[in-house]
């Protein structure tokens, strides 16, 4: 029977190759190529062949070792992903970070059962920091325990998003503006680290982010809530391999209970396609009602 801990080590293992195959690269030049992805709201993004040299290293660890289980990777797609398990893979999350020479980029290993993260690891390698997430048994930085405190209160929060320009516009956008009002303060430019400093309790306290793929995440999830936090969708569901069309993405991180319920309040009331069309009608005939009354005055005005 396979066992937490077992699955917990090999992680780990998977971690140190992706740092054997990733630091070599380290402000050095690369070459950078553009994956384009014209229906987000930032379409280009680069990779390099440190990214696809990392997941190919890790995935064929997983293959040699456990071969019937899934794989979820960045660079080279899915395989098995109905399986027990699945291992979700982001071998440099934060390649812009990584190829401008900036330090907040992170390798993101996920180990999944029944499609719902058990295990997660963020490693920062030119740091040398790793933190490792195991659902119902906490989250270490390093090896020693960690946890999220954070202040009590959204109008008291410093609140991390990677960058503002990641949400559509309409609703994304116009929540992301909601909640920069109600927090003391946004930050930006800090990719998955953003999320590793929330559960260490190093003074964020939210991080809100929206156009997420399931590798950009869900090694997040078992990191977060292992130190005390919470993390969901926008409107405070889990965040599985099963669910994520229906999230889009769209991903709230937050060190206490209390947070993530005002977070939720602003975040999570979702507006409908109908009710855009509804409102607009409705907006509209007030429009035109208001302008026939104006028009109906003048005349009457007119013909005395």
């Amino acid at each position: 029977m396979m066992t937490t801990e077992e699955l917990a080590s090999f992680a780990n293992e998977l971690a140190d190759e992706a740092r054997r195959v990733i630091l070599p690269y380290w402000r050095r030049p690369i070459e950078v190529e553009s994956k384009v992805e014209c229906d987000r709201p930032i379409a280009e993004s680069p990779v390099t062949i440190a990214d696809r040299r990392t997941e190919e290293a890790i995935r064929k660890m997983i293959e040699d070792r456990y071969p019937t289980h899934g794989i979820y990777g960045e660079e080279y797609g899915q395989v098995r992903t109905d399986a027990e398990y699945v291992w979700v893979l982001d071998p440099i999350d934060g390649t812009k970070s990584f190829i401008t020479g900036k330090p907040l980029f992170g390798t993101l290993i996920a180990c999944l059962k029944n499609g719902e993260p058990i295990i997660g690891i963020i490693d920062q390698c030119v740091l040398d920091e790793r933190w490792v997430g195991v659902a119902g048994r906490g989250t270490t930085l390093n090896g020693k325990t960690v946890s999220a405190s954070g202040c009590s209160a959204l109008r008291d929060s410093m609140m991390y998003s990677t960058t503002p320009h990641m949400f559509h516009e309409g609703e994304e956008a116009h929540k992301f503006r909601r909640m920069c009002d109600a927090v003391k303060r946004p930050l930006y430019g800090a990719d998955c680290y953003a999320y590793a400093i929330v559960a260490s309790g190093f003074g964020a306290d939210i991080v809100v982010e929206a156009d997420l793929g399931l590798y950009d995440y869900c090694a997040l999830v078992p990191v977060v809530e292992g130190a005390g936090g919470v993390m969901s969708d926008w409107n405070g569901r889990k965040l599985t391999l099963h669910n994520h069309k229906e999230s889009r993405g769209r991903v709230v991180a937050c060190a206490n209970v209390g947070l993530h319920e005002e977070a939720i309040a602003i975040l999570g009331k979702s507006w409908s396609s109908s009710g855009h069309i509804i409102s607009s009608m409705i907006k509209d005939g007030i429009w035109f009602l208001a302008v026939g009354v104006g028009v109906g005055i003048a005349f009457s005005k007119s013909k005395k």
